[in-house]
């Protein structure tokens, strides 16, 4: 028993082989002659072209066609919608489209030059002005840091960023401070030595440097 299972899956695992073998090799011929196609139809239509192309330059030149039942349809390359063929219209057909087409021609430039005059030009009036809006006479409002920097002149005690934001809100109601905003200005103020840090446990205060503490530092002689 064990040696028919051996044999069987042997067989088994040579035919997967032998199938996976021709799949290949069909996948591969496949798209060899798919190439193929492509080429030979690239070839069908630059010849149908050329021939389109003699065809008119014989007519063009006067030569005389040949005669009916010995010119060969050019075969239709597969893939492409064919269109049908456009039957030669007879002279007197042709001659009556003509002076159709002649007639119309004459009655184009009367029915356009009735329509321009029918149609007069609109001019837009050029739109008023409005006059410039007056900008209203207000004083100019002093700057975040200046607004700091004044209230830590006036303080005797370190302030922190959270009391003067309430201070400067209660002064200027009109104007939104926010917290974070005067932290960043004392901060600047901080490294410009326009303030002096003192940090207490978790808290940070600010105050003022004195005038000769902010003047700056004479260069020293060489």
């Amino acid at each position: 028993m064990p040696e028919n299972q051996t044999s069987t899956t042997e067989l088994t695992s040579q035919y997967i082989a032998q199938v996976t073998s021709d799949l290949e090799r069909n996948t591969k011929e496949q798209d060899r002659i798919a190439a193929d196609i492509t080429a030979l139809q690239e070839q069908l239509l630059a010849l149908q072209h050329d021939h389109t192309v003699l065809v008119t330059m014989q007519d063009a030149l006067g030569g005389a066609r040949p005669a009916a039942g010995t010119t060969k349809t050019a075969p239709s390359v597969p893939g492409q919608a064919s269109a049908p063929a456009k039957q030669p219209k007879q002279p007197k057909q042709a001659r009556q489209q003509a002076k159709e087409t002649k007639e119309a021609t004459k009655k184009a430039p009367a029915a356009t030059a009735k329509k321009t005059v029918a149609k007069k030009p609109v001019t837009k009036k050029p739109a008023a002005r409005k006059p410039a809006a007056k900008a209203p006479n207000t004083t100019a409002q002093p700057s975040l840091v200046d607004l700091i920097r004044t209230h830590l002149e006036q303080q005797k005690e370190p302030r922190s960023a959270a009391e003067i934001t309430t201070a400067l809100t209660a002064a200027h109601p009109d104007r939104t401070i926010k917290t974070t905003v005067v932290r960043t200005t004392l901060e600047n103020l901080v490294a410009r030595s326009s303030a002096h840090r003192n940090k207490q446990g978790t808290s940070v205060f600010y105050t003022a440097t004195t005038g000769s503490a902010a003047e700056p530092e004479p260069a020293a002689t060489a």
